[in-house]
């Protein structure tokens, strides 16, 4: 892989995603760097390997992370979380380009003591994000739709950004998944700020907002939702979209069968509704990240998640990295893999490393344990490539 007698040490590009769970992809790419750093090449000397650490995120939770640690100014804040509850969330902006995730604001991993709640979650709390990035005067947002609590379609979202959505005494509703029904009358507020900006919404997931293969049916049960729930949830979004097509707005039942509309519970749809494009998130990322010149300046690409099996193969993050890393040689790692070495071809893949090869403990309740074979596991790679 590597010529022993050249000057210069290997470039390494360091760049995986998260080990959901257990370890952002900063922690995965920080441990991993610091094992790579501290081995000795074959003459005894120390940084044989020169380490570039690129954390990723494909539109899931880490977006904002991933954008700061590229060079994009975090910007805090508090927001209302998925059942109201004030948390403190995060803008990424660079003075042009602005990053407003889901997760970080009505995030499944926000609900307390993580406490399901299918019909009472809502987005509210995004949208009072996006209000918050407006105030910076981008020219686009882009918008990370993974790791949504609620099924509301955005009503959230979209009262926050002034939307009023009243039931049959007037009275102005919450928006979540259980008052979706109980719309009577919706009273749109145009946004300006909003005409002059692009907006993107990074998403892999292509699923209709309604129906069988809709946000309910399809995403309903990771979100506490039964079948009851989930019949009900169909149901009021059905009726939600109705509702916005009386309001006048035109393309509101054709958006609703939109691929993407049903991302992150709906949201996507009501991005949809906003003049959001939709974008995969793993490619955009890696885009909005330059990662195509980071690794021109790089012998080996190091890239990984929590697990590598056939959803990766289907287009995951590592799946993405390795299709551009240019021929360069991709080793991956991963906190379990259930891909056989036959087809690592598929990915192009040199070798692959496990923390389950290291370890019969269950490392991904370990984030200290997870650390601790990532460390070791720099050290082997690093021998692997004198």
């Amino acid at each position: 892989m590597h010529n022993a007698t050249a000057p210069r040490p290997v470039r390494a590009l360091i760049a995986p995603d998260k080990f959901k769970g257990s370890l952002t992809a900063a922690e995965v790419a920080d441990a991993l760097a610091a094992g790579l750093r501290s081995a000795a090449d074959v003459s005894g000397r120390a940084g044989a390997v020169q380490c570039e650490v690129l954390p990723l995120a494909d539109g899931g939770d880490g977006s904002v992370d991933a954008a700061v640690t590229s060079g994009f100014t975090r910007r805090s804040f508090t927001v209302a979380g998925p059942i109201g509850q004030p948390v403190q969330a995060a803008v990424a902006f660079d003075g042009y380009t602005a990053v407003v995730e889901v997760a970080n604001t009505c995030g499944l991993a926000l609900l307390p003591e993580g406490k399901l709640e299918p019909l009472y979650a809502s987005s509210r709390g995004f949208g009072e994000a996006v209000l918050l990035a407006l105030s910076l005067k981008p020219a686009r947002i882009v918008l990370p739709l993974g790791g949504s609590a609620s099924t509301d379609g955005g009503m959230g979202m979209l009262t926050a950004l002034g939307y009023r959505f009243l039931d049959a005494h007037g009275r102005q509703l919450d928006g979540n998944g259980r008052t979706l029904g109980l719309i009577h009358s919706i009273q749109r507020t145009d946004f300006p700020e909003l005409a002059g900006t692009e907006l993107i919404m990074a998403s892999d997931v292509h699923n209709p907002l309604l129906g069988p293969q809709g946000a309910p049916a399809v995403f309903g049960p990771q979100k506490g939702a039964g079948s009851t729930e989930i019949a009900a949830l169909d149901d009021g979004l059905a009726h939600f979209v109705g509702k916005l097509s009386e309001a006048g707005i035109p393309q509101a039942a054709a958006l609703a069968g939109h691929a993407g509309a049903g991302s992150a519970g709906g949201l996507g749809y009501a991005c949809l509704l906003l003049g959001a494009r939709q974008v995969s998130g793993a490619d955009y990322f890696l885009d909005l990240l330059d990662f195509d010149a980071r690794k021109d300046s790089c012998d080996v690409v190091i890239t990984g998640e929590g697990s590598i099996d056939e959803q990766t193969l289907a287009g995951k993050l590592p799946a993405a990295v390795a299709r551009r890393s240019g021929g360069r040689p991709i080793i991956a790692v991963a906190g379990r893999s259930l891909l056989p070495r036959e087809r690592w071809a598929e990915m192009s893949l040199y070798r692959v490393y496990t923390l389950a090869e290291y370890t019969d403990r269950d490392s991904a309740r370990d984030p200290g344990l997870s650390a601790a074979l990532l460390h070791r596991i720099g050290q082997d790679i690093a021998a692997g490539l004198r």
